[in-house]
């Protein structure tokens, strides 16, 4: 496993993380951690850590708004940039081991109108024993013309890269997190903006939503909204900043 500095371990990040009901967001430092890079300039927790205790992670996710059940599908339609999109996430029965962490299995596959597939990844989810869902790395694999392309990839405790937060168990409005922690190849970050949002997508009509601001330090002109229902997930997503594309859900299959 490789790491920079001799920053905490997740258990003390994980303290941090649980005492987020019981305190106002403040910007926190990782001694010998990785930098602070807040989200959309707020103080801001900062969650990656350069090394992971297994101890700290229980079997499966069920996290209210990223429950990940295994054999569960959803099914997006994706407009906009690139062009008519679908979009199949399935949480696979495939589990794999990083940093010592039993990871979930989650295959993602985008397809074009006629069928031919645009990319296909592999992201790889484990949760804490206080509810935190965290993201140790993604297999990233694009099609162009026929070549295979595996700009993305990561993997936490490769190349300085570091698990990052990706659903907290308590979002609570002004809370922000990076969700990616691989220099130079993903470095993704969220703030949540609201906690009562309500949305219309071709599926359902959801309430209650979970609506965060996702940006990265390696396209600072993209800005996303996201959108996660209790119990399902991500329902909808928009770009409203360095591009234009919505993704709404259109299926779900229970696992």
């Amino acid at each position: 496993m490789t790491g920079r500095g001799t920053g905490p371990t997740v258990r003390r990040v994980l303290a941090t993380v649980a005492a987020l009901a019981a305190v106002s967001p403040a910007a926190t430092s990782c001694a010998g951690g990785p930098p602070t890079v807040p989200p959309s300039g707020v103080d801001e927790l900062q969650i990656p850590t350069p090394s992971a205790d297994p101890r700290d992670f229980v079997d499966g996710v069920d996290n209210r708004w990223f429950p990940l059940e295994p054999g569960t599908t959803w099914t997006y339609r994706t407009t906009g940039d690139g062009g008519d999109r679908t979009e199949v996430v399935s949480v696979t029965d495939r589990t794999k081991v990083v940093q010592g962490v039993t990871t979930t299995v989650v295959r993602d596959v985008t397809a074009g109108d006629n069928g031919k597939v645009v990319s296909e990844t592999f992201d790889w989810y484990a949760q804490d024993v206080a509810g935190n869902v965290w993201k140790f790395g993604a297999d990233v694999t694009a099609y162009h013309h026929g070549r295979r392309d595996t700009t993305g990839s990561w993997e936490a405790g490769v190349h300085g890269a570091e698990a990052g937060l990706m659903m907290a168990a308590h979002p609570r409005v002004g809370d922000g997190y990076l969700q990616e922690r691989a220099p130079g190849v993903a470095e993704d970050q969220s703030e949540v903006l609201s906690i009562t949002e309500q949305r219309s997508v071709p599926l359902d009509d959801y309430e209650d939503l979970v609506e965060t601001e996702d940006t990265s330090a390696l396209e600072p002109a993209l800005e996303q909204r996201k959108y996660y229902a209790p119990g399902v997930g991500l329902v909808y997503a928009e770009t409203i900043g360095g591009g234009n594309l919505s993704v709404q859900l259109v299926g779900l299959t229970r696992g």
